[in-house]
């Protein structure tokens, strides 16, 4: 008998778990979801599901889709003595079924007025029985690491104790590029967290041709003399040289590895930018070509559209950046060194981000170091007695963290970057408004930093037995509704094509993809129904036994 443990890091786009031989420390295996089980994009829309549809609907969902990525590790789950887990405050609370009403509500006193009692979200170790549906021997050691405070979780120190930063004596700023960018400033002694919601349009979502980092999304492009060459993920996660292909019109001009792109995720998306930017092919926020749009060959294509919501992203990041140092006294100028985790991080071309405002202009060195979280939780997994140090470490930043919702600062620099990304104001009012607000000036890149690549991949050990992905988590499932005179303008409306109909059956059985579903902040399928007698909640009830 091999005694196993299990990593897993629970982010906001998907799931990501390792395979570990407890006796000797080995990777044994590496599974990724490409979607998250509870549907929407972002943190905000999985609090709002889980409001609206309840905690333990949303707490079922997402432990069996973790049922499903164990499955997927190829090993024995009766032989795991202990898991560990990292991810941001929201899911975690989900996968305990915790109380998280304090996380999507501000205020004392509306939470008095709501009956809330925050909950305690410290370090613990737990057993698999406490949890509920999760398929694991009732005694399994489970590891849940403190959160810092409210929306700075597990992830967030994670990144910070994954970095080092803490170990060198300068000024230095670490970003886990994600749905939810987490960032740490640290500056004489003194470390700041903020956390601020990008959107997942960085991690390849809500882009019409994105995906997450997995094989065969374009990671990269390039531009040379005949064209723009594009970077693809190999089955190995490594960026290789795929085709040339003139990004006006599609056309591929020639291939390399006779690769076939499949889509673009969230590096791709700020590569191709940049590019475009460099070649008078995007002046923002307009795309300057016959439909608007960036082709990279049949059927891969970026709009206006796409580069709004990669632009909100961009602008939210460097607006955290802005306001961490507007905290700290600091300038952006001061940053010495920058840390950049998570998928996005690690694949990203470290020059073309910085000169999207990713990266301040002035560093000296950046290292790209891959997926901290996933990485923590191998560490939790091999060594229970590191949670004692995350805990230590918690305790600590809980007297700096920046809330930037209830900041004056974050808020004016937000409104500059919507602004620059969807109106077009000129680099040079931006400035103007930034002195006259009194913050941190945006100087221009003088000198590329050294880049240094700490991992070539976000996950740097995949294990013996390789990656499994899995690109369906969530569940299908059925609902009837009385009434329906099969317009079918729900399944015409759904942006993401989630909504099918199943037999001829009267009244007709509708089927919901859930995980391709985008949740309660879109409801499209209910607000075009002529009858209204679509539901949506009725795809979701935990009663319902109509699943496949």
């Amino acid at each position: 008998m091999t005694r196993l443990g299990i990593a897993i890091d629970i982010g906001t786009s998907g799931i990501r778990a390792q395979a570990i031989n407890l006796a000797s420390g080995e990777i044994i295996s590496t599974a990724i979801t490409t979607y998250h089980p509870i549907p929407g994009g972002n943190i905000i829309d999985h609090l709002h599901f889980a409001l609206e549809m309840g905690v333990e609907t949303a707490q079922s969902m997402l432990v069996n889709a973790v049922n499903k990525v164990i499955n997927e590790l190829h090993v024995q789950t009766k032989d795991v003595e202990r898991i560990g887990l990292c991810g941001n405050t929201v899911q975690l609370s989900l996968f305990q079924g915790m109380e998280i009403r304090d996380l999507a509500y501000t205020g004392k006193r509306k939470l008095e007025s709501l009956g809330v009692v925050p909950p305690k979200r410290d370090a613990a170790i737990i057993i698999a029985r406490d949890i509920a549906e999760l398929d694991l021997p009732g005694r399994c050691e489970v590891i849940i690491p403190p959160a810092i405070k409210h929306e700075i979780g597990a992830d967030a120190l994670a990144m910070i104790i994954q970095s080092g930063i803490l170990e060198k004596n300068e000024t230095s700023l670490v970003t886990d590029y994600g749905t939810n960018a987490e960032m740490a400033l640290f500056h004489e002694g003194r470390i700041i967290t903020g956390s601020t919601a990008a959107g997942p349009a960085l991690e390849g979502q809500q882009i019409s041709c994105g995906m997450l980092a997995v094989p065969g999304s374009i990671s990269d492009i390039e531009s040379i003399i005949s064209g723009h060459r594009v970077k693809v993920l190999n089955s190995q996660m490594i960026p290789v040289e795929g085709y040339t292909v003139n990004i006006n019109n599609g056309n591929i001009i020639d291939k390399i590895n006779n690769s076939h792109p499949l889509g673009i995720t969230g590096t791709g998306t700020i590569a191709i930018i940049d590019q475009a930017i460099e070649a008078n092919i995007i002046t923002i926020p307009r795309i300057n070509t016959d439909d608007a749009k960036l082709h990279f060959g049949e059927n891969i294509y970026f709009t206006e559209h796409d580069l709004f919501e990669a632009g909100k992203a961009i602008g939210a990041i460097r607006t955290g950046h802005i306001s961490l140092c507007q905290e700290a006294g600091i300038a952006l100028k001061d940053i010495r060194s920058v840390y950049m985790s998570g998928a996005t991080g690690t694949y990203v071309d470290a020059i073309k981000a910085q000169k999207l405002g990713m990266i301040p202009s002035h560093v000296k060195t950046v290292y790209q170091i891959g997926n901290t979280s996933l990485a923590m939780a191998v560490d939790l997994v091999r060594d229970p007695k590191n949670l004692d140090i995350m805990a230590n470490i918690a305790n600590k930043l809980r007297k700096t963290y920046y809330m930037f919702a209830s900041s004056e600062t974050f808020k004016k620099v937000y409104m500059l970057e919507i602004a620059f990304w969807t109106e077009g104001m000129p680099m040079s009012l931006y400035r103007k408004f930034l002195k006259r607000y009194g913050l941190s000036d945006l100087l221009p890149v003088e000198k590329k930093p050294k880049v240094i690549r700490t991992v070539n991949r976000d996950i740097k050990d995949l294990g013996r037995m390789g990656l499994t992905i899995i690109p369906k988590i969530g569940r299908t499932t059925q609902a009837k509704f009385k009434g329906c005179s099969l317009l079918m303008k729900c399944i015409e409306e759904c942006p993401e094509n989630a909504i099918s109909i199943i037999g001829d059956t009267k009244p007709a059985t509708f089927a919901l993809d859930q995980s391709l579903c985008i949740g309660m902040a879109c409801k499209r399928c209910e607000r075009v129904c002529p009858e209204k007698v679509f539901k949506l909640k009725d795809f979701f009830v935990r009663q319902n036994k109509n699943e496949m």
